[in-house]
């Protein structure tokens, strides 16, 4: 009985170290490919030789590659292999996905093509939630508020929080296909946080603006509570923008003085 025991709990640390694993090998790959290092068309190693330059085992590398296909990066055909998708397949807005293309310095059109979609989504559900509204909405947008103030979005309590007030934003608005964004919202506004603070603190208090837009839904203004959220994404872009490294000049040329 003993040893069955030991053998069953062998095996699923096998397990958990596959699963840590397979994500390890997607999460790498992902990188890859949303960085650009690893273009459209490119063909990925085929999982003889891959698993073998990677040291692991064939299934955690096929594991990896379906993980990949999941999130539209990659694309499987029998006797040509495994490609890398067009941009315009990728599901952007998969928390993973987008904690990827954080992972490194960013595309900027990607950053502006992420905040142009929450500009056209977030205004507008902020309106709505203004109007549709109810107590409990309100509470936890309060509650998120609360736990904004008391921690610096520095830590993780706070960036919660922050991901809290825009879910419960979204949930106010009372339309179901808005909601089913809160997934993707949410991981955006984490990992555009965390990606402001990679070299120093952000420069100024971002709970001020959340404040407005509170205010605005607690009132029920719609046009109100629509300004202020557009307001509050026109200064994260300005914030994740100016979080980028300088930019190299080219040689031989002189900086603007």
């Amino acid at each position: 009985m003993a040893s069955k025991q030991k053998s069953a709990k062998a095996e699923a640390a096998a397990r958990r170290r596959s699963l840590r694993l397979h994500g390890t090998i997607a999460r790498d790959l992902g990188v890859r490919i949303v960085s650009g290092r690893l273009r459209p068309g490119d063909i990925l190693d085929g999982e003889i030789d891959a698993s073998d330059r990677l040291e692991v085992s064939r299934t955690a590398y096929r594991e990896a590659v379906r993980i990949l296909a999941a999130k539209g990066l990659v694309q499987s055909r029998p006797k040509v292999g495994t490609r890398v998708s067009l941009p315009e397949h990728w599901h952007l807005l998969d928390p993973d996905v987008l904690s990827w293309i954080f992972e490194r310095e960013p595309d900027d059109r990607l950053v502006n093509a992420l905040f142009e979609l929450r500009r056209i989504v977030e205004p507008q559900a902020a309106a709505l939630a203004a109007e549709r509204r109810t107590e409990a909405d309100l509470a936890a947008m309060a509650r998120a508020l609360q736990g904004m103030t008391e921690n610096s979005l520095a830590v993780e309590a706070g960036r919660d929080a922050d991901q809290e007030f825009h879910a419960s934003l979204l949930r106010a608005s009372d339309n179901a296909f808005v909601a089913s964004l809160i997934s993707g919202i949410t991981a955006a506004v984490t990992w555009t946080t965390i990606f402001k603070q990679r070299h120093r603190q952000l420069a100024r208090d971002p709970v001020p603006d959340h404040v407005r837009v509170y205010e605005a839904v607690r009132a029920g203004n719609p046009a109100a509570a629509q300004r202020a959220m557009t307001a509050l994404l026109d200064l994260a872009l300005r914030d994740t923008t100016s979080a980028y490294r300088p930019r190299k000049q080219p040689a031989g040329r002189k900086a603007k003085v």
